[in-house]
Formats: C-alpha cells, structure tokens, sequence
C-alpha cells in the first residue's frame, strides 16, 4: 500500500543528502556514477553495465559490481550480461533488412510465408505479430514455461491447438508465440537459421565481438550470471532480502524472443550503426520500425505508463518531451534512445528486479537537465500543473492552489495514487517540507483514505511530529482494521 518504508525513507534521504554535497563537484559522467552506485545499493543490484551515445559517438562506458557472487568475480567492460526481450528489437531489425530486399511487407498476413497455420491464424499480419496486439496464444504457460517440453514441434503442435485470444489488433497483450513464428519466417526467406542471419547481418557489421546467442545452460565466457531476490515457496513467491541464483533456459527455436547475450559497449555499437545506415539503408525504415502499432479503437497500447506503445520489436516512450524508443529485458535491462535528443542510453544489470528502465531518465537529466525528477519531468500533466502553481505561490498554499485550479477547470483531477507518488517522489529529492504539504493535501481531498492518512504519518515521523504521527496512524486504522503497518507505529510510537 506504502511506496517506501519510514526507514527506506530515511536511508534514501540521507544517501541522497551525500550525492548533493559532492554531485556539484563533479562531471555529469561522474555524478552517474554517483547515481548508479546509489541505486545498486537500494536494489541489490550485484552488477551493472552503462553505455551512453551522444551525437553518435559513445560518451560513456562503465562497469560496476561483482560479476559472479559465488566467487566474487568483479565486472569489467567485457563481462556479458542476458539481454533477455530486448532481444526482440534485434528481430524488428531483420525483419527490416527483409523487408529492404523485397522479402515481404510487414502488412502481410505471416500465412502468406508460412504453412500449415491454424485458420485463426491466417489473417494475424507480420506487423500484429511484432507489436503484440495479434491475438495468438502464447507460447509460455502459467508457470512461464515454454510449452513443448523445449522441442519446436511438440511446442508448435500444442500452441496450435489453443484458441486465440481475441481478434487482430483488439488489444496489447505481450506474447512469445508471434516471436517463435518470426523466427520461423526469417530462417526461411532469409535461407539461413534467424541466428546466424542477425549474427552476420548485425552482431559482425556493427562489430559486436562479444555478442552471442545464449543462456544459463551454455558456456558463456565472462558470464555475468542471472540473480533474482524472490524464490518459490508453494504457489507463492517470497522476497529474499540478498540474491539468489536465477536459471533462464531459451530453446534455440524461441530464441527471437529472449537469447541473446551482449555488452553495454557492444549494445552501443549497434545503435550507432543503426542510425549511420549500416544496418538499414534508408531512414524510412528506422522510422517505420520506431512507429508503434495502432490498435483497432485508434489508440496505442503498452506495458504501462512509461512504455505506453509497441513498435515492430521495440517498445515505445510516447510522449510529448522527449520521446524514446525503449526495449526492455527480463526486468534486468534496459535501453533507451531519445529520438529527439541524439542521446542513447544503455543499462544492463544481472539482477532480475534490477529494472533499470525505471531510473534511466533519470541517468538522462545529467545530460538534459530538465529530465530530472526533481524538475517535475515524468509527472502527469495535471501534477506538472499544479507544480507550477505551488513554485510561485508556496507548497504550503496546495489547498487552495487546487481549489483555484479547479474553478478554473472544472476537468482538472488529482488522483489519489497520482498525489501520494508525487509526495514520496519530492521526500526522495529531500524536499521534506514539500512533501508534508502533499500528502496533507491528498488527506483533505481524500478523508476516506486510509492509505493518504499512512503516508502523512510517515512523514510526519521523519519530522519527528510524533504526536501528529501517531493521530494520523490512528485515523488509518480505523479506515482499515487490516493495515498492520499504521497497527505497528501505533504500538510502536505508543511505547516511546
């Protein structure tokens, strides 16, 4: 129900306080470093790879951490990290280079290529299939498996018999199966395995020498390994508070979908053969391969707020500042090219929950100041509204900034989830007083909340108002008998 602790709080405001004395001092270069450290520490992140290209040239290139914790191996620039579903956006790419030599159009129907497909199947075009919104079954079953028992036969044979899951382009809902049947399509127009046609048509032009298809089953030199901080326990999974060894097993026939295994440094590489044309020879290309998919309503559909569309391989940051372009893997990597901003930005960790994706505009800001969180970039619009407002006349006047705004607009809302992110984002930036006023406003436009009573009592806690901390735990309470976090302040500020 919390976004932080009291005590994370706490560790995140004074490790922050440490960045602001020194960051200053420093290069942008160096001030990421500074970061990063910061966030592995928060996320137990073991190790953590960081590429940037700016104007086309690589700017930045750092490794971090311990490769291997069983025998603390550090990380160096040539340690290789799973690159997981960005491996996808390298299929977006062969299919283009197909498509530039006349092999197919992404508007065709896959059965147009491919035999033997189930009647539903038959209209799903090459472009639905890329950009998730095809209606297939998926290929992995409830447990995240692959069906088939890793045979591509027996796989295909029990995908076929599963009824599809709504029409072509009624929906996003990520799925592998479209990825296997990629695979398929490429390894025949191509007349090569799609491996070897995406090692020699982009791992060998764009000098990608570290590069490989792979996972926890082969020989992997320099290897970063895979860490995960939960475990199975029944049907449940439980978070563990240090890391714990991963397994990740890709099929070669599923290997469109997930397999590949790289290096920041050799990640920066390809973008910037991409974008110098060594990859794809005209510009119409890339720019058709960055346009995410529409659906049948007319609108675009995502993962979630950030990456809110879906390309041919490559998820989409739609957005009016800065958008980017930004595949994602496994929850453990992320890269991000801002398209309007000849800025690219790649992180590779080997930690499961790492999710870098999360903290990259961050890394960002250091090149374009106004992409910094704490300058309100990333808030929804109506939050960047009322932010402005409070900058001129004081956050202590929120009450009645947004009465204000509301006379004004009768349309403008301030959710409750919306304001209580805000309010921890700003005790993230350290910007305490700022944040006691939110989560008060969210108290007064909210009174049924318990969750805004909970907040502001946690704040009201690093204040050391304990007073006022433990009436608003008590207010929470009794909103909801089932809150044990408001109970164990209670007792716990009872007893001080």
């Amino acid at each position: 129900m919390k976004i932080l602790a009291n005590t994370s709080i706490i560790l995140v405001l004074c490790s922050l306080a440490t960045m602001s004395t020194h960051a200053q001092k420093l290069s942008a270069s160096d001030s990421i470093d500074v970061f990063l450290k910061t966030k592995m520490r928060e996320r137990s992140i073991p190790a953590l790879q960081i590429a940037v290209v700016r104007d086309g040239k690589m700017v930045k290139d750092t490794t971090f951490g311990t490769a291997n914790l069983e025998y603390n191996i550090k990380a160096t620039r040539e340690t290789v990290f799973s690159i997981n579903s960005i491996t996808k956006a390298f299929v977006g790419i062969a299919i283009m280079q197909l498509v530039e030599v006349g092999k197919l159009k992404i508007s065709d129907p896959i059965s147009l290529h491919l035999d033997g497909l189930p009647e539903a199947w038959k209209k799903i075009t090459i472009e639905q299939a890329m950009s998730h919104i095809s209606g297939l079954p998926d290929m992995l079953n409830a447990d995240e498996q692959v069906l088939g028992h890793n045979d591509e036969r027996e796989a295909m044979a029990e995908v076929k018999a599963l009824p599809v899951a709504f029409e072509p382009g009624e929906k996003f809902s990520y799925n592998q199966t479209g990825y296997v049947l990629l695979g398929q399509l490429i390894t025949k127009l191509s007349g090569m395995h799609f491996t070897q046609f995406i090692q020699e048509h982009q791992f060998n032009v764009a000098g990608m020498s570290l590069t490989r298809f792979g996972d926890s089953y082969d020989v992997i030199p320099n290897y970063a390994g895979a860490y995960t901080m939960t475990r199975q326990v029944g049907d449940s999974f439980v978070r563990n508070n240090v890391p714990g060894q991963a397994y990740m097993q890709f099929p070669v026939f599923f290997r469109t979908a997930a397999g590949i295994q790289s290096t920041a440094t050799d990640l920066a590489s390809w973008i910037i053969a991409l974008n110098t044309g060594k990859l794809l020879k005209e510009r119409s290309s890339i720019d058709l391969l960055w346009k995410p998919a529409v659906l049948n309503n007319g609108k675009i559909g995502g993962f979630n707020r950030l990456t809110n569309g879906y390309a041919l391989g490559w998820p989409t940051v739609t957005r009016e500042e800065h958008p980017a372009v930004g595949p994602v893997g496994g929850g453990r990597s992320a890269l991000f090219v801002y398209l309007k901003d000849n800025l690219s930005i790649i992180v590779l960790t080997n930690l499961l929950q790492g999710n870098p994706d999360q903290f990259i505009d961050e890394i960002a800001g250091y090149y374009i100041p106004e992409m910094h969180q704490a300058n309100g970039f990333g808030l929804p619009s109506n939050l960047r509204t009322l932010r402005a407002e409070l900058l001129k006349k004081g956050f202590e006047k929120s009450v009645e900034v947004v009465s204000a705004l509301k006379k004004k607009d009768r349309s403008f809302q301030l959710p409750e989830n919306e304001l209580n992110g805000w309010g921890y984002q700003l005790l993230s930036q350290k910007n305490i007083k700022a944040a006691l006023s939110i989560f008060k406003l969210n108290v007064t436009m909210y009174p049924q909340s318990a969750n805004a009573y909970d907040s502001l009592a946690e704040t009201l806690e690093i204040v050391e108002n304990k007073q006022e901390a433990l009436a608003n735990y008590k207010k929470s309470l009794g909103l909801d008998p089932k809150n044990k976090h408001a109970a164990d302040r209670i007792v716990a500020l009872t007893k001080n």
